[in-house]
C-alpha cells in the first residue's frame, strides 16, 4: 500500500512515504521487547512524567498539529484543534490516575493473604484509522504506556504525517525508544507482527472487514485483541422530547467531522408526533452548510477524507435511492474540486433497502418514523451494529428506562455522543469488543496476576 498525504480539498499529493522493510519491523519488535523487560522492573509512577509532558507539548503545538490533520484528511481546523486538546486531556488523565488504577487489589478469602496485580504483557500492535488520526492513537497509547506495554503503530495509509508527528512528540516528551514506533507496514507485515511471540496483543479501530481480518490473525496466534469497529448509531426522539433541545443538537450530531465518525448519530428515529417538524428543521439546517476550504473559518462542511471515501458514499446513496429511499436534500453536487458530498437526508428506508443496516461514513442522515417507544427501541436494536446511541426525553427517568433497553456500548441522554478520558468507549455486536478510556482502558492488555500467601 502507498502511504501518501493527499489534501482532500485540493487533491494535491503533498508527500509520499516509503514502506517499512521487514528489517525495520524486526528492529521495532526487538527494541519494544527489550523495553518491555526493562519496564517490568519499574513502577507505573515512573512513566507519569512523560504523559504530563506529552500533554503540555500537544497544547503548545496545537495549531501546528491541527493543521497537519486538516491538510491530510480534511477536518475543519477548529475540529482538528479540539481533537488535539482532547488528546492532551487523555494523556493528562492517565498521568494523574493511571498509577492509582494499577494498584494491587485485595481479594477476600479465608485461604490467606490474596491480591492481584495488573502487570504489562508485552509489545502491542496498534492498527488505527484516519478519521481522528491523533485521538485514535492516544486512546490506546496513554493507558498502555502507563501499564508498560510498548507499542508498534500501523496507521492509515492516508494519514502518515499525523502518525509520525505523534510518534515524534512521544519521543520529545521523554519516552524511550520503542515506547511507540510508527511503521509504514502493510497488512501482511501486520500479520507477521501479530504472529511474533514477542507481541502480546493487537488493538484495532476501523471497519468490520478490517477488524474481522485482524481478529482472525490474533485468534490464530492466541493473542488478545480489542476491536473498535463501525456504527449505525440511533438518535431517538420520543414523544416527550424537548424539541428545542433536539434541534440544537441534531444537525451537528450527524455532520461533525463531515459525518466521518463511527459513533456519530446516523439513524434518526422520531415518533410520529415530531416527525414532520424534525425533517423540515433538519433539511433547513443541512441547507445552511457551507462547503469550502477546511482551513477557512467560514467553512462549515469539510470534504471527505479521500476520493475513495467519496466514491463509496455516493454509491451507497445511489443504491439506497434505487431501492426506494427518498432524498429530501443533497441532490445538488458541490461545485468544488475537493472530495465533497453535500449534506444529505434520506427517508422511507425499509428493511429491504441496503441502507437499512449499513454504516454511511459521511454527511448522510437517515430519518425513520415510529409510533411509540416500543417501535423506537425495536428499530434502534434492529441493526448488526451496537456502538452508541442517544435518547431525547424531557423526563430523565423515562429516558434512562429507554436507554437501558438499547443494544449499544454507549448511550447519551439529551445530548449528542461525547468522548472524554473518564468515559469508557466501545460497542457490541459488529461494532466490536473491548473498551478504551477510563480505567477499563487499562484492563485490555494486562495480566491480572493473582498472588496468594497461605496462612502459616
Amino acid at each position: 500500500m502507498a502511504y501518501q498525504t493527499i489534501n482532500p480539498y485540493t487533491n494535491e499529493v503533498l508527500h509520499t512515504y516509503p514502506n517499512a522493510t521487514d528489517a525495520e519491523l524486526e528492529s521495532a519488535l526487538a527494541t519494544g521487547d527489550a523495553l518491555y523487560h526493562t519496564w517490568r522492573n519499574e513502577t507505573p509512577a515512573s512513566r507519569q512524567p512523560v504523559l504530563h509532558q506529552l500533554a503540555t507539548l500537544m497544547r503548545e503545538q496545537k495549531r501546528e498539529l491541527a493543521t497537519t490533520i486538516t491538510k491530510e484528511m480534511g477536518k475543519l481546523l477548529p475540529e482538528a484543534e479540539a481533537e488535539v486538546d482532547l488528546c492532551a486531556d487523555i494523556a493528562e488523565y492517565y498521568a494523574q490516575h493511571g498509577a492509582e488504577f494499577l494498584k494491587p487489589t485485595p481479594l477476600p478469602t479465608e485461604l490467606g493473604d490474596a491480591y492481584y496485580v495488573k502487570q504489562a504483557m508485552g509489545v502491542l500492535v496498534m492498527v488505527e484509522p484516519w478519521n481522528f488520526p491523533y485521538y485514535q492513537i492516544m486512546r490506546v497509547f496513554a493507558p498502555n504506556y502507563i501499564v508498560g506495554n510498548p507499542m508498534i503503530l500501523k496507521h492509515a495509509s492516508s494519514t502518515p504525517a499525523c502518525a509520525q508527528a505523534f510518534a515524534d512528540l512521544v519521543l520529545k516528551a521523554g519516552a524511550p525508544q520503542g515506547a511507540l514506533t510508527n511503521l509504514y507496514i502493510n497488512y501482511q507485515q501486520v500479520g507477521q507482527a501479530i504472529a511474533d511471540p514477542r507481541v502480546a496483543g493487537v488493538a484495532l479501530t476501523g471497519s468490520e472487514r478490517g477488524g474481522a481480518a485482524v481478529a482472525q490473525e490474533a485468534g490464530a496466534a492466541l493473542k488478545q485483541s480489542t476491536m473498535e469497529l463501525g456504527g449505525n448509531d440511533a438518535f431517538l426522539v420520543l414523544d416527550d422530547a424537548d424539541m428545542d433541545q433536539v434541534k440544537a443538537i441534531a444537525p451537528q450530531a450527524r455532520l461533525f467531522n463531515a459525518g466521518q465518525v463511527c459513533s456519530a448519530s446516523k439513524r434518526f428515529i422520531v415518533t410520529a408526533k415530531h416527525y414532520d417538524e424534525f425533517v423540515a428543521y433538519l433539511k433547513a439546517e443541512f441547507a445552511k452548510m457551507r462547503p469550502g476550504d477546511p482551513m477557512a473559518p467560514e467553512t462549515t462542511l469539510a470534504p471527505l477524507s479521500s476520493a475513495s471515501a467519496k466514491t463509496k458514499l455516493v454509491a451507497q446513496i445511489d443504491a439506497a435511492i434505487k431501492a426506494g429511499a427518498k432524498r429530501i436534500i443533497g441532490d445538488t453536487p458541490v461545485d468544488l474540486p475537493g472530495q465533497f458530498v453535500p449534506a444529505t437526508i434520506l427517508t422511507d428506508i425499509d428493511k429491504n433497502n441496503p441502507a437499512f443496516d449499513q454504516e454511511m461514513f459521511g454527511p448522510v442522515a437517515a430519518v425513520y418514523r415510529v409510533a411509540n417507544d416500543e417501535e423506537a427501541i425495536a428499530l434502534a436494536n434492529d441493526s448488526s451494529f451496537g456502538l452508541g446511541s442517544a435518547v431525547f426525553s424531557s423526563d430523565p427517568e423515562h429516558a434512562k428506562a429507554v436507554a437501558e433497553q438499547i443494544e449499544a456500548g454507549m448511550t447519551t441522554i439529551n445530548r449528542a455522543w461525547i468522548t472524554a478520558p473518564e468515559l469508557p468507549f466501545g460497542g457490541v455486536k459488529h461494532s466490536g469488543y473491548g473498551r478504551e478510556l477510563y480505567k477499563l482502558g487499562l484492563n485490555a492488555f494486562v495480566n491480572n496476576h493473582m498472588v496468594l500467601a497461605t496462612k502459616a
